[in-house]
């Protein structure tokens, strides 16, 4: 794998994503859920609502980036919060 640039950020990224992934599907076996129609008027379930919130948290690091430039950890915080918005009312 020495094509590819592994640092510790990197590995923990996919790691945190591959995570989700398993807990979100030993949720929907244990749990299963009806999807529900929030603001967006469409029906999600854990799994939409998680898709949502990860390709919104890419947006809000990119245009972060663009506008801001360094200080990262600052954009965490605005995704856990749009994360914490769309699983309450998305």
């Amino acid at each position: 794998m020495d094509w590819m640039a592994w640092t510790w950020p990197t590995a923990a990224f996919f790691a945190t994503i591959a995570t989700l992934l398993v807990i979100f599907t030993v949720l929907a076996i244990k749990f299963p859920e009806t999807p529900r129609v929030g603001v967006l008027r469409i029906e999600a379930t854990r799994g939409d609502r998680l898709f949502i919130t990860l390709l919104g948290s890419a947006f809000i690091n990119l245009a972060w980036l663009g506008l801001v430039g360094t200080a990262q950890p600052a954009a965490l915080i605005v995704c856990l919060l749009y994360a914490a918005a769309v699983f309450r009312w998305v």
